[in-house]
């Protein structure tokens, strides 16, 4: 499993980006899961859990309305196979990694495939 948490989105953005992962790998969220907004001025962090394997559908490239802060968190074969299927679909930005001994962690800024 690996954690896809999403900042500075809209939560069509949102369910924009979940959408092609949950189109490419299972997820624990159901199919008409959608991110909701929440009232108040506080940041909004959308996050969901991705099993991914080795085979999985990739989707046509997909607009954004604005750009989406995306962070990944696994098993390295697992976030690089979901850093893959969203370089599909969007335009990446790597920010940064951090590596562990099991796990790492990558910070992409995703946008719209030009």
């Amino acid at each position: 499993m690996a954690t896809v948490s999403l900042t500075g989105a809209s939560k069509e953005d949102a369910a924009t980006v979940f959408g092609v992962l949950r189109t490419a790998f299972p997820t624990d969220r159901p199919a008409d899961d959608v991110p909701q907004e929440q009232p108040g001025d506080n940041s909004v962090v959308w996050t969901a859990e991705f099993e991914p394997t080795p085979e999985w559908i990739p989707t046509d490239p997909m607009p954004l309305e604005g750009s989406v802060s995306a962070t990944l968190q696994g098993g390295y074969v697992a976030v690089d196979q979901l850093f893959e299927a969203l370089s599909t679909a969007f335009a990446v930005d790597h920010w940064g990694a951090a590596s562990g001994d099991q796990e790492k962690e990558v910070d992409l800024r995703l946008g719209t495939k030009q």
